[in-house]
């Protein structure tokens, strides 16, 4: 794990010159998020706009979001952060920056397979599971499976509470492509 948060850190210097460099030329201002212009069509309740408004100082030294494109993302990253405390997360993960550097993450006891999305596994408990890859002593990478929450058994679970963990799951994963493909963008980009 301290090879994971010694790269985001360096990630973070690197994207905070970058902010300041687009600021000095671009005069854009990417972390101040117009609350109502993205909410205008919405029907959004004053928690959900005050985690909106939370979400530049929580995530801004991970990842870079333009307010004018990325709406989509946005609005995943508010459903997110609101996941993250009502399934009390932070408890395991205080820190909402850090779960992006796991590298995948998953359910035990609930299926996500396209053939038994959402089914329970009778009597299998229920987890959140972050995977990160950590050097063995001998310098090979490892597998290393994080709980990053336990809600008991997969059967007594409420169902819309367990939609509630699927969702933190898949939303999870959606932000962490938007990273994989700004990651590549700036691969290509590269190339020209």
């Amino acid at each position: 794990m301290s090879i994971s948060v010694e790269r985001l850190r360096s990630i973070n210097e690197k994207l905070k010159k970058k902010l300041e460099e687009k600021k000095s030329t671009e005069g854009e201002k990417l972390f101040t998020i117009d609350v109502a212009a993205i909410t205008q069509n919405d029907n959004v309740s004053s928690n959900r706009k005050n985690l909106l408004s939370k979400i530049p100082t929580e995530l801004q030294k991970a990842i870079e979001i333009d307010e004018k494109s990325d709406k989509t993302r946005l609005q995943n990253l508010v459903r997110l952060l609101e996941l993250y405390e009502k399934l009390e997360i932070a408890k395991k993960a205080p820190n909402l920056e850090e779960i992006f550097v796991y590298k995948a993450m998953n359910i035990s006891g609930i299926g996500l397979k396209e053939e038994d999305f959402g089914e329970i596994r009778e009597g299998k408990y229920v987890q959140i599971i972050a995977i990160t890859y950590e050097p063995d002593k001998n310098g090979k990478k490892k597998a290393k499976n994080i709980s990053l929450g336990y809600f008991g058994k997969a059967e007594t679970l409420d169902k819309e509470f367990k939609n509630e963990i699927i969702e933190f799951v898949l939303r999870w994963r959606y932000e962490k492509a938007f990273q994989n493909l700004k990651h590549y963008e700036e691969l290509l980009a590269r190339l020209s």
